[in-house]
């Protein structure tokens, strides 16, 4: 397959893509006779990066894959022609999701010893049902408490690799320090 026609064909594919796809994923669409390698598509995918670099739109790499996805900075505009209301969060929640982004895999007890309060049954819920945290085993303690820890998802909605890009702790005085809010809004 020619070099042009892979980058219209992965943008095709990405751009109607409702989740982010892997390599591995992509490589499937063709069929030996295109002679699509793995490298050919790693430097496609980075060819697209580069043709949208000074666009509204960006081709992003996040932990499960490539995605397209606005710009951040065009946020408050796209923003206006969205029927669905962003999603509040509560500090108590944001608080909890940041304890166990940073300590997992953690308790509940552990977290309720860090924030210093009784973490809410819905606080946990919530996380677990927008798929940003899961249990990760149980711990070797009476009671075998659950311990949590983040998910693909979360990377993915927060525009990460992994846990790596995440601020160090050392670089915040407190948890309120964390923007959430400048990543809260799934961007499309």
């Amino acid at each position: 397959m020619e070099k042009q026609q892979l980058k219209s064909t992965l943008e095709a594919i990405l751009f109607s893509a409702n989740d982010p796809l892997s390599s591995l994923q992509l490589e499937k669409y063709f069929d030996p006779k295109d002679q699509v390698n793995r490298a050919d598509l790693k430097a496609t995918l980075v060819l697209l990066q580069q043709q949208y670099h000074h666009s509204g739109i960006e081709l992003k790499q996040v932990q499960t894959g490539y995605r397209f996805q606005t710009r951040q900075e065009y946020k408050y505009w796209v923003a206006k022609h969205t029927s669905e209301r962003t999603p509040k969060y509560s500090r108590a929640l944001l608080e909890t999701l940041a304890i166990i982004a940073y300590q997992q895999p953690t308790t509940r007890a552990e977290i309720e010893a860090i924030r210093g309060v009784t973490v809410s049954s819905n606080i946990i819920k919530t996380l677990e049902e927008r798929q940003w945290i899961r249990v990760l085993g149980h711990k070797e303690v009476p009671g075998r408490p659950a311990m949590f820890g983040t998910s693909r998802e979360f990377l993915d909605y927060f525009n990460l690799k992994s846990l790596n890009e995440l601020p160090k702790l050392s670089d915040l005085v407190s948890v309120k320090d964390v923007n959430f809010s400048l990543n809260l809004e799934q961007t499309t």
